[in-house]
């Protein structure tokens, strides 16, 4: 932003509150981070997840980070400034999504804790559940349904997360689901279970 025009551009409230919204979506607006190596089974717990929760008549919607980068992020690369602006855009879509009290999903590999500790700032401490989607580095490459794995053992991609791009686990976040311990299924159930557990699901005898 120009920062001449700063001083311009003024914050407007609206008259409705995200607790509006809340009542009548009867659930609390909230964003669910799945970070992880590529292959790890981020974008498919998060697909599993968002149709369970759309047939329970729940909310919710899925930003996928290829997804976002065939549109709104199109113009950025990998590089660590590039990436860490692709989260900081997405993060704000899906602060935005929870201020409508929707059930934002985020598929993305996020691979630094200072940039997933930039998009809990944007969102929120009390919105934001990191969930941490754990494979071993041979498994996500025995799997690579894209040879994106293959492509940067060869060269052919630059900055690609565990091979020429570093990936910091998080220290300590709401999940941890191991892929290879447990099917998508028992995944996708465990973060609904904590979504009910932690009241973000509040319809009656909704389960």
């Amino acid at each position: 932003m120009n920062k001449q025009n700063d001083k311009n551009i003024v914050w407007q409230e609206t008259l409705i509150t995200p607790q509006d919204r809340e009542r009548i979506c009867r659930q609390k607006g909230v964003v669910i981070w799945f970070t992880g190596l590529s292959g790890s089974g981020k974008s498919t717990i998060a697909r599993c997840l968002e149709k369970w929760l759309i047939e329970k008549k729940c909310m919710a919607c899925l930003l996928d980070g290829d997804n976002i980068r065939h549109g709104l992020n199109r113009d950025l690369g990998f590089s660590i400034e590039a990436r860490r602006e692709n989260i900081r855009r997405i993060a704000e879509v899906a602060r935005l999504f929870a201020d409508c009290g929707v059930i934002c999903l985020v598929a993305l590999i996020s691979p630094l804790i200072e940039m997933r500790k930039m998009a809990r700032e944007i969102i929120g401490e009390g919105r934001f559940i990191e969930v941490a989607v754990m494979a071993s580095l041979s498994t996500c490459e025995h799997r690579d349904p894209k040879r994106l794995y293959e492509r940067a053992r060869a060269g052919a991609i630059h900055d690609f997360t565990g091979i020429s791009s570093p990936y910091e686990m998080p220290p300590a976040p709401t999940l941890v689901l191991n892929t290879e311990e447990c099917t998508v299924d028992e995944c996708a159930d465990r973060v609904w279970t904590h979504l009910v557990n932690a009241s973000v699901i509040v319809r009656k005898g909704v389960r």
